[in-house]
């Protein structure tokens, strides 16, 4: 071969710049060109309604997979603004849906973080065959209509408004999915998680593509965390000797300025002798754990040793006995919230922040302790609990 065999230069670099890369490249922005895919779409546009209601614009939010393939997301927030607000930066309607990174990342407390690539919903814009969106804002109902990411014309005045908020409404590509069906069950689990996590978020869920009619799911949890240790319970196989030790689910919310956010965990132990801990950051899901569960099973560890010690009990530090004894059987939720989250890897998987460990850690630890002191007897079970698991071994 010559030299100019292995010439590259510039006019072999292919540009892809916004709605065209993600067409190109849909796995980079989704996950996959499958079902995951699907489901990722629907997350992308309902965390948008999401954060209204979290922030305080608006009060519920309505998701739908409709009869003829496409999903409807509905909020009944203000609506969302066609231009730029001014020095907010929020982002208006075209913005929002054809420009990628348009606003900023919910990289706040107040905010769930749905988006797997950053790009913002234009992602959805861009990966379906038709989307629409209707803005009900100021007594007018408007509503503009795109056609793979590229808008067919300027949004038109539709008619009078009674209320306010938005709905989009789109239909995934099947030249890129080959397929537009998603399935109920992945979206119902992921907004379960959310109501859980999130007080006073109200979430609906509808399938109406069922030949028998629709059937629709609200998700909505006063309890929080504690209601979600008590959902995991329930839903975990039935066993011999797998029962609550104690009857109270132990449960906190604490606010720590070193770590610029706010940890809330709930447990409760059973006769088991596995941990179920799951476990999220600005309710993203956090599979590979992290500080925030390191120093969640710190403190559980420092509290139970410090109780038994103060009573001379036998679960005292001695060497047949191990952290891992003390948290077996544990069914437990941690979830922080932060200003500044740090992940480990692309992934989001793993929370990073350093601060994070020793301030959730002592947060446990203070708690668990005034709980076990408050509850002498739910106390003794928790301490037996440990103490013949320690025998066992």
């Amino acid at each position: 071969m010559g030299e100019h065999d292995f010439r590259y230069d510039a006019s072999h670099i292919e540009v892809l710049e916004g709605l065209e890369a993600i067409r190109r490249r849909p796995g980079m922005y989704v996950g996959s060109t499958g079902e995951r895919g699907l489901h990722h779409l629907v997350f992308e546009i309902a965390g948008r309604a999401v954060n209204e209601v979290l922030a305080g614009r608006a009060e519920s939010v309505d998701v739908a997979f409709t009869a003829d393939g496409g999903v409807r997301v509905r909020d009944d927030g203000p609506g969302v603004p066609f231009e730029t607000e001014g020095d907010s930066g929020t982002p208006g309607l075209e913005a929002l849906l054809t420009h990628v990174y348009a606003g900023a990342r919910p990289d706040d407390r107040h905010a769930v973080d749905t988006d797997l690539s950053g790009v913002g919903p234009c992602v959805v814009n861009a990966l379906s065959s038709r989307l629409t969106a209707e803005v009900r804002r100021g007594g007018i109902r408007w509503v503009q209509e795109y056609v793979r990411g590229v808008a067919v014309g300027p949004p038109t005045e539709a008619g009078p408004a009674s209320d306010s908020g938005t709905t989009i409404a789109f239909w995934p590509d099947t030249d890129i999915f080959g397929t537009s069906v998603g399935s109920f069950a992945a979206p119902a689990e992921r907004f379960r998680e959310l109501a859980f996590l999130n007080r006073g978020l109200c979430l609906t869920l509808t399938d109406e593509r069922l030949p028998a009619g629709s059937r629709s799911v609200r998700f909505r949890s006063p309890g929080g965390a504690r209601d979600f240790v008590a959902f995991l319970d329930a839903a975990a196989p039935a066993s011999a000797g797998d029962t609550p030790v104690h009857p109270d689910v132990v449960g906190f919310a604490h606010e720590d300025p070193r770590m610029a956010g706010i940890v809330e965990a709930a447990f409760r132990w059973r006769g088991s002798p596995e941990e179920r801990l799951v476990s999220f950051a600005n309710s993203r899901p956090t599979p590979d754990g992290g500080t925030h569960v390191a120093g969640f099973r710190d403190g559980v560890t420092a509290a139970i040793d410090a109780y038994a010690r103060e009573r001379g009990l036998p679960t005292a530090t001695g060497t047949d006995r191990s952290p891992d004894r003390i948290r077996a059987g544990l069914t437990a939720v941690v979830s922080v919230k932060l200003d500044r989250p740090e992940f480990r890897g692309a992934t989001y998987g793993e929370l990073g922040d350093a601060a994070v460990r020793d301030c959730v850690a002592q947060a446990v630890r203070e708690h668990l302790l005034t709980w076990l002191e408050e509850h002498p007897e739910q106390a003794a079970a928790v301490v037996g609990r440990v103490a013949r698991g320690t025998r066992r071994d």
